[in-house]
């Protein structure tokens, strides 16, 4: 939990009476991947740095790889809801159905394939849909990775029949919906069981990120890598970066605008280009290791999004079935994702 700690008044030592000196505050955030993959190198460490020397070293931040504090990913958003950590890095689609709201921005050919693009828009969906479902946490940031890829032992793919009968792991509902409208068999996990799994043969392969894949060591378990034609991602996922609510309510006001200042628009984007920048990093690791590369016809692509647009569809009568607007929702989507495009930043 946050130690916050105050120096004693200075004529309690014997001294000349002085003001209580500032409160100090460690905040102790975890995550579930390594700290060597993107968002961490690139956003996470960056951020607790940003905030520690802004706050001129009055609130430090640690940050725990791996689930170090204990815990699931999966069950992320509980621990910082109930203070068992003071924040972290949540990926609301590890619990399904919980949120149905965010899974629209997660459905296929949804978001562009750039990360800080598809992260302007998940903050500004977040804005106007998801912060009653995030209600009893605090949301610092709310972003996108970059582009979904299929990852697989053997050669890559080169047609839709060719997803028959492969076992591929998937992150998110959305994906695995997808996969089985491909043909595949979908087998949902968290990206940690990930490598386990393709060494012991449970799964010929997985949709995955670029960036991800050099911390999993898809070089080394992995043969090809398979791509979309244009300039829409396949799958996407949605994360949020978020605080115990008590404990972000209880920093002195000072403090708090710290975190304010890092929040909102401008860190969804600054961790949507995390992922961009990792998946640069990662798919420079896969050409090295003598990988196959490919992206799919344009003929091919439209399938899969005919597909998609299934998936879509099913999706919205879902949506409906629960008392939401699926259409709208499917809607506000699309046209926020149009809106934040070409470098618009979305107000905080």
């Amino acid at each position: 939990m946050t130690m916050i700690r105050s120096a004693a008044l200075a004529a309690l030592i014997g001294l000349t009476a002085t003001p209580l000196l500032a409160q100090e505050v460690t905040l102790r955030f975890q995550h579930f991947v390594s700290p060597n993959s993107a968002n961490p190198k690139h956003f996470i460490e960056p951020w607790a740095r940003k905030v520690e020397t802004e706050s001129q070293g009055r609130i430090k931040v640690e940050i725990y790889p791996f689930m170090q504090l204990g815990g699931s990913a999966a069950n992320q958003y509980d621990l910082i809801r109930d203070g068992a950590i003071d924040g972290g890095w949540v990926i609301p689609g590890y619990q399904p159905g919980r949120f149905p709201e965010a899974e629209a921005l997660e459905l296929p050919f949804m978001v562009t394939k750039s990360a800080e693009e598809a992260s302007r828009a998940a903050w500004a969906f977040t804005q106007k849909h998801l912060m009653d479902d995030f209600a009893d946490v605090h949301v610092i940031a709310a972003h996108m990775h970059g582009r979904g890829l299929v990852h697989k032992t053997g050669s890559a793919i080169d047609a839709v029949e060719d997803f028959n009968g492969l076992k591929l792991r998937g992150p998110s509902r959305p994906a695995t919906l997808l996969l089985e409208k491909l043909g595949a068999t979908p087998v949902g996990m968290p990206v940690p069981a990930f490598p386990e799994a393709l060494s012991r043969g449970v799964v010929d392969g997985g949709v995955i990120t670029w960036e991800m894949s050099p911390s999993l060591k898809l070089d080394e378990l992995i043969d090809s890598h398979t791509d979309v034609a244009g300039e829409m991602s396949l799958y996407n996922l949605y994360f949020i970066w978020a605080m115990n609510k008590d404990v972000y309510e209880g920093l002195p006001d000072d403090l708090r605008a710290v975190i304010d200042a890092n929040s909102g628009a401008m860190a969804s984007a600054w961790a949507g280009r995390a992922h961009d920048t990792g998946d640069a990093e990662g798919r420079a690791v896969m050409e090295a290791a003598g990988n196959q590369i490919a992206t799919l016809s344009t003929g091919e692509t439209d399938r899969i999004k005919a597909l998609g647009a299934e998936v879509i569809t099913d999706w919205i009568a879902e949506a409906d079935a629960k008392g939401l607007d699926g259409t709208a929702l499917i809607q506000d989507a699309r046209d926020t994702v149009a809106a934040t495009r070409g470098g618009v930043q979305p107000s905080n």
